[in-house]
């Protein structure tokens, strides 16, 4: 299987399935010499772990990484930097059940089709638990980008859209709810709705907004590795993501040229910002900011139509623990793999000018 790392010189490989013995990655290129938290790095896993609340998956794993490689003294070698997350609460039994037929809309068919075999205990590899490793990886990478700022908050969730603009949120109150949404209003009306999705055994999309900020002028590539087409590449590749948009997006297309574009302060910086932080695919020193769009989970615990591998039409029934709604703990997801981002186009801006 290709496709299993990130990165050009901050570069993240991962390993491992939602039911193996355990998941982890390889994080080459951090330079030597950084401070790494290690509980900072737990933190952060903790916040994208399975049973933490009501409205997610109830899949008891603790999640605790175990650092192999690559730190010594509290700080980075340079060297390639290895972990582990240990499975240890997979339930297998529960995807018996779908071991001979596909569930709509998930990855089990094309899986199938594509390697003659496949996984069906959570997924396997295509399972999001497989983001654990990206976690860790990020909350390194936001360690070595240190000044940078990185807040992502779920803003929407099917219709219950938070309209409060970016410049009046109090990121602190992110983490104050299960939701992880900064409107606390909002967010108890998201979490009742979550609930109640819950109870008819279905699931539900939603949209995380990310602000990241303190961004030096001049991350991104201006031709292929533009900053904004990595980002979305990197938002993209998480597991139900249907959508990316950044600045003001398809709500751009309304306006004219006139009204869009970004006036210049005499320092540099401008009176708007729907450029969204990115100008020719470089960083200006704005804040950036851009939405990613979740679908509803696929795996839904009512009866549904499906084919079996023979081709024919069977009818089955969702089993085992799920989220009703994955954008509160795909949070520190969008997070992690921003900064991914934003690490290496740090090191490659080293190599700029003199």
């Amino acid at each position: 299987m290709a496709g299993n790392s990130f990165g050009q010189l901050f570069r993240l490989t991962t390993f491992g399935e939602s039911h193996g013995k355990a998941l982890g990655g390889v994080l080459d290129g951090c330079p030597a010499g950084v401070e790494l938290d290690v509980e900072k790095i737990q933190s952060e896993l903790n916040r994208r772990k399975p049973g933490q609340s009501a409205i997610v998956t109830q899949r008891k794993e603790p999640d605790t990484v175990e650092i192999y490689s690559g730190i010594f003294e509290g700080k980075t070698t340079g060297t390639p930097i290895g972990f582990a997350i240990h499975n240890t609460n997979q339930k297998s039994k529960d995807y018996s059940h779908i071991k001979d037929s596909y569930r709509p809309s998930h990855a089990d068919y094309v899986y199938d089709k594509k390697y003659g075999f496949r996984d069906y205990r959570g997924g396997g590899r295509s399972s999001a638990r497989e983001t654990a490793s990206r976690v860790v990886a990020g909350a390194i990478a936001k360690q070595f980008l240190d000044d940078i700022q990185i807040n992502a908050f779920v803003s929407q969730v099917g219709e219950l859209k938070m309209e409060k603009p970016c410049q009046e949120l109090d990121f602190s109150l992110i983490e104050s709810n299960p939701v992880r949404c900064p409107d606390p209003e909002m967010a108890q009306k998201m979490e009742e709705y979550i609930k109640s999705i819950k109870k008819e055994g279905d699931t539900i999309g939603g949209v995380i907004t990310c602000v990241i900020q303190n961004v030096p002028i001049g991350l991104g590539e201006p031709v292929f590795d533009k900053l904004h087409a990595t980002l979305g590449a990197a938002m993209l590749s998480i597991n139900a993501v249907k959508g990316f948009e950044y600045g003001s997006g398809f709500e751009g297309i309304k306006m004219k040229g006139s009204e869009h574009n970004d006036a210049f302060n005499p320092d540099g910086t401008t009176k708007t910002n729907r450029s969204g932080g990115v100008q020719g695919g470089i960083s200006n020193g704005m804040d950036i900011y851009f939405n990613v769009a979740f679908k509803p989970v696929a795996t839904i615990l009512q009866s549904y139509e499906t084919i079996n591998k023979e081709g024919e039409p069977v009818t089955t029934q969702g089993k085992g623990r799920h989220d009703p709604c994955v954008v509160p703990r795909a949070v520190p997801i969008v997070e992690a793999m921003a900064a991914l981002v934003l690490a290496d186009f740090a090191l490659l801006a080293r190599t700029n000018k003199i």
